[in-house]
């Protein structure tokens, strides 16, 4: 109740200097005004006269009135202050009662002041183009306050006009830039990413977390770690928290930074811990503002949620519109579909004749059912009358072969008629064709890697659909559902954005069931499952499935099988085999080892379109991938070099 009674009076306060510059600006002339100031300011206050004298209501008036009008700057001067000076004693007071300064108003003390910066900040909003452009050919604007400036002009889309605007400012010495600061490095910022300058971007923070003071280097880093955040770099936007932290240990930004970042790895449990140290931290303090002790008690018992009403404001309001739909409708009872079976020969789901071993029976790969009839997964009929309204309301087009873009660029973000069309129909939530394309829209937002939309948006969409397959499988028995039936593509590409999800939130056990999941549904393998799920099994020490992968596989092209198999073996200390192994992969895969056994390599120029089987391309991206296991591997990387040397 307090704080919402404070934070009233500074909106009435605000509202009452807006006006008493609004007719200081009408004549530019004291005297008027402080005729103006003695009736109106404290009417404004609203002043219980029975309380005052009429003299003490005109000095209340005047004395305050004269206080705005010291702080505010006047057009006709270059927007220049003309403060009042102090009346000697024996001249007329200012409050208007007739007597003498020195037997008046003197007797009170020094007139009361009001920081320019207060009125600059309020006035800044109202000006006009033309009245800005005054303002700023005058120098008169506080050099922290053209962030302000800076933010009107991103908003109306002149990014370049900003970044001009701001980048004198840190051309000087920066260590004499203090806390005000901040706000003009952060409008900077965010001008260089609209105008996609992302390297100038960092130098610039670099530049500023060496010569900066410590405030200002404690913001700088702060924004180097949201910038790790964004990319997914977490080791480096840990680092970069840490440097924030060094810089201002008691900064109350850096509590919704550390949430942020734990909430971007999917580390809830921590994030609550954190978010209850921190709260407890500011409120001993004192330096805890209403609102952050407010996302940190949310943040304690939800830290995804919490980022996403933080976040709300600024969200784009169509994600805001997508996210209540979803949270609305995504815990409805699960459809019922169906399995068709194809006519046509049967699905091959490896073959023996390929094997290196033929004398050895090949186990089945993992998650396998034997004997699976191949289907589509048919969409009840009620639901495909309503895909084909969908698809006249939301006109982009499906992901082309395996790729997860669409061919539209982002351009469904232009329309409403798709949203609308959700709004009136809850069922729709029930089809796998719209959850597919609503998927795709969220990733294609120019928001998608921000945790909380991948949270509250994408992951309750792939649940959903991983659900309605469970109870398909779980009802009719197991089938497979080719890539080649487009009428599989939508469920099998919401699988396989449901695995990449759980990769970014660690959940591994999760990913690789989805993986074999995936390639028991499409043996074919259109995505490259395989590769994915053999590194999987590597890094997970399943050894005995890595290698029944491999034997599933044994002519494949890729490193990942065909050098995952030989790491396999030898660590279930089949040498023998590894061996023999080893010599069909280099044969076919000669690279590979070089890049492997070499502590430094240099990267080779990318090729032109896809990587090709044999190439350096394909042994670096290996190296990239998977060298840290065979480095960890005693003994394993001098074996390998002496059988190809």
């Amino acid at each position: 109740m307090m704080i919402q009674r404070e934070s009233q009076d500074a909106e009435r306060m605000e509202e009452l200097i807006l006006a008493a510059v609004g007719e200081i600006f009408r004549d530019q002339d004291l005297s008027p005004f402080l005729d103006w100031a003695r009736g109106a300011i404290p009417k404004f206050l609203e002043v219980d006269e029975n309380e005052l004298t009429p003299d003490e209501v005109n000095r209340l008036g005047a004395l305050l009135g004269i206080a705005i009008w010291n702080a505010t700057p006047l057009p006709k001067y270059g927007y220049q202050l003309r403060p009042v000076p102090t009346p000697a004693t024996d001249q007329p007071c200012l409050c208007g009662s007739g007597r003498p300064f020195g037997e008046c108003c003197a007797q009170a003390g020094e007139l009361p002041e009001m920081p320019a910066d207060l009125v600059w900040e309020l006035l800044l909003d109202e000006l006009d183009d033309q009245a800005l452009a005054s303002a700023l050919n005058h120098n008169a604007i506080p050099g922290h306050l053209l962030a302000r400036v800076a933010e009107r002009w991103l908003e109306d889309e002149r990014p370049g006009r900003a970044a001009h605007l701001l980048e004198p400012l840190f051309d000087q010495d920066l260590a004499q830039l203090d806390a005000r600061y901040e706000d003009a490095l952060d409008m900077l910022c965010d001008a260089y990413e609209v105008l996609e300058f992302r390297n100038k971007r960092q130098n610039f923070l670099h530049r500023v977390t060496q010569a900066g003071g410590r405030e200002l280097q404690a913001a700088a880093w702060q924004r180097l770690s949201t910038t790790y955040i964004d990319a997914g770099q977490f080791d480096q936007a840990h680092a970069a928290f840490e440097q924030a932290l060094r810089h201002a240990p008691d900064s109350p930004a850096n509590a919704l930074l550390e949430i942020t970042l734990l909430a971007a790895q999917h580390r809830d449990d921590l994030a609550r811990e954190r978010a209850r140290f921190w709260r407890g931290k500011l409120r001993r303090t004192g330096l805890g503002a209403a609102r952050t002790l407010e996302f940190l008690t949310h943040a304690i018992s939800d830290p995804q949620d919490a980022l996403a009403a933080t976040h709300a404001e600024a969200m784009d309001p169509r994600l805001v519109i997508l996210r209540d739909w979803i949270e609305a409708h995504h815990r409805r009872p699960l459809p019922a579909y169906s399995f068709e079976r194809l006519r046509g020969d049967p699905i091959i789901l490896f073959d023996e004749q390929l094997a290196l071993f033929p004398e050895q029976e090949l186990p089945l790969p993992p998650g396998t059912v034997p004997n699976a009839p191949a289907a589509i997964l048919t969409t009840p009929l009620l639901l495909k009358r309503s895909e084909r309204a969908w698809h006249r309301s939301f006109t982009a087009s499906k992901p082309f072969a395996t790729q997860l873009s669409s061919l539209d660029d982002g351009d469904i973000w232009e329309s409403n008629g798709w949203l609308n069309f959700l709004n009136h129909r809850p069922q729709a939530i029930d089809s796998l064709d719209i959850l597919d394309d609503l998927a795709t829209a969220i990733e294609e937002h120019p928001e998608s890697r921000l945790p909380w939309i991948r949270t509250r948006l994408l992951r309750p969409l792939l649940h959903r659909a991983q659900g309605i397959l469970e109870r398909s499988l779980s009802t009719q028995g197991p089938h497979q559902l080719p890539w080649s039936v487009p009428g599989n593509r939508p469920l099998l590409r919401l699988l396989f954005r449901f695995y990449r999800l759980r990769v970014e939130e660690g959940a591994a056990a999760a990913a690789g069931a989805l993986l074999e999941q995936l390639l028991q549904l499409n043996p074919d393998d259109d995505h490259g499952i395989r590769a994915e799920l053999m590194n999987h099994y590597l890094r997970q020490h399943e050894n005995e499935k890595a290698v029944a992968l491999a034997r599933r596989f044994p002519t494949d092209v890729r490193a990942e099988l065909a050098y995952g198999e030989v790491l396999a073996l030898y660590r279930l200390g089949q040498t023998e085999r590894a061996a023999a192994v080893l010599h069909d992969a280099f044969g076919r895969l000669p690279r590979v080892p070089r890049y492997l056994m070499r502590k430094r390599i240099k990267r080779p120029p990318p090729g032109e379109n896809r990587v090709i089987p044999g190439s350096d391309d394909q042994a670096w991206l290996y190296r990239e991938a998977m060298r840290d296991l065979w480095v960890s591997e005693p003994g394993l990387l001098a074996w390998m070099k002496k059988l190809t040397a």
